[in-house]
């Protein structure tokens, strides 16, 4: 007898129907964390609920989720209710949530904000400490997973836009258990090559418990301490772990850590034209400039006729003589003037003019000036002198002034 065969569509469609009538699964409320949880642009919310051992797909609708009270985020820890079913599509059976109730964050998620806060005082995320890209990297280090889609995708872009680039690759486990001591040993690895001029670390998209690794704190530690500036390229855009915060930059996905990490070299062909360009301009102005200022020169009167200028020169010399002279001879001359003026005054005040009208001067004889008869007795000695010659007397008498 021919075995009966069943489509997929039909086996599905059974254990769909075997699901959604199980009544013990009606009405139920489980717990556990979110993971991989995305917000549609329709409006629907798609996430994972897990605990330790086992994960489940969770869809909620968008008139269930405008409901909500808070926004579900990765690592929160929740209460839900729905339906189960299994979504033929894909295969899978999932729950369909009506209601959900936060129960705070996560085992995971509380891990991540207690290292996160901790390294962040430490400094480790401060902007101060990372190091620049180098412009032109001649040497790149690849850490990751060998056999990923991510390493594939980052070779592909850094020989398309740098084809002559040293690409190093050193192999890491980029989940599990073992994973962020296998990430250290690559850093160690790559760090004795004294020649390299930058790392990219990462991996592809996946679940948060698949991106765990890079929220390790010695590879953390690590990172933030490799002597040379890395690129931190781990999950989607919208993933963040520790690695990211402490190395040098972070780039959303490890196709554009690549696109960061060198600049396209038809692009830097394309601007080093552009400035060779500029320069040749900029130095045909410049020549064209200074033929103008030398034509210019060429044709002054100063160095068509030399002499010009020092002829002139020499004729104001002569003009500035002239007056220095006219200038010396009047102040001379007004010197001259105030000086008889003032011989004049001087003379008129001159004791000498007085004896030359007669009058005389009285001195003892040890020379004082004798204005009242008091001052000598009657037989002393003094001295008359004249405008000509100086008379010995003896006082043989003497008489008060009677209009004292």
């Amino acid at each position: 007898m021919a075995p009966q065969y069943l489509t997929v569509t039909a086996l599905t469609y059974a254990l769909k129907r075997l699901i959604e009538e199980n009544v013990s699964l009606d009405g139920i409320w489980i717990k556990g964390e979110i993971s991989n949880f995305t917000a549609h642009s329709s409006g629907h919310l798609y996430f994972t609920l897990k605990d330790e051992n086992a994960r489940l797909s969770c869809v909620m609708f968008r008139n269930q989720a405008r409901l909500l009270k808070f926004r579900p985020e990765n690592g929160q820890a929740v209460s839900v209710t729905g339906r189960m079913s299994v979504y033929e599509k894909s295969g899978n059976y999932q729950l369909y949530v009506d209601q959900m109730e936060s129960d705070g964050l996560g085992d995971l998620y509380q891990a991540f904000e207690r290292l996160k806060r901790q390294l962040e005082q430490e400094g480790l995320f401060d902007s101060r400490r990372k190091r620049p890209l180098p412009p032109l990297p001649q040497k790149i280090g690849l850490i990751t997973s060998p056999t990923g889609a991510a390493v594939q995708d980052m070779i592909k872009i850094l020989r398309r836009r740098r084809p002559n680039l040293d690409i190093l690759i050193f192999p890491a486990l980029v989940q599990g258990e073992e994973a962020p001591a296998s990430l250290i040993k690559a850093l160690g690895e790559a760090a004795k090559f004294q020649h390299l001029d930058l790392v990219i670390i990462g991996r592809g998209g996946g679940s948060i418990e698949e991106l765990w690794a890079f929220n390790d704190e010695q590879l953390a530690r690590t990172i933030a301490h490799f002597p040379k500036p890395i690129i931190s390229a781990v999950g989607h855009e919208t993933d963040f772990t520790i690695a990211d915060f402490v190395a040098d930059l972070r780039a959303p996905t490890p196709s554009a850590a690549a696109e960061l990490a060198v600049p396209d070299q038809e692009s830097l062909t394309r601007t080093l034209n552009g400035l060779t360009q500029r320069l040749y301009q900029s130095v045909r102005r410049t020549i064209q400039s200074k033929r103008q200022d030398l034509r210019k020169l060429t044709q002054s009167r100063v160095l068509l006729d030399p002499y010009f200028q020092v002829n002139r020169k020499r004729q104001d010399l002569d003009w500035l003589t002239e007056r220095l002279t006219r200038w010396g001879i009047q102040t001379v001359q007004m010197k001259r003037e105030r000086f008889y003026r003032l011989l004049g005054k001087l003379d008129a005040l001159s004791p000498l003019a007085t004896l030359e009208r007669g009058y005389a001067i009285a001195q003892t004889e040890d020379g004082r000036f004798l204005n009242h008869s008091d001052q000598v007795e009657v037989g002393a000695m003094i001295q008359v002198r004249l405008a000509k010659g100086l008379l010995h007397c003896k006082v043989l008498s003497k008489e008060a002034d009677t209009n004292e």
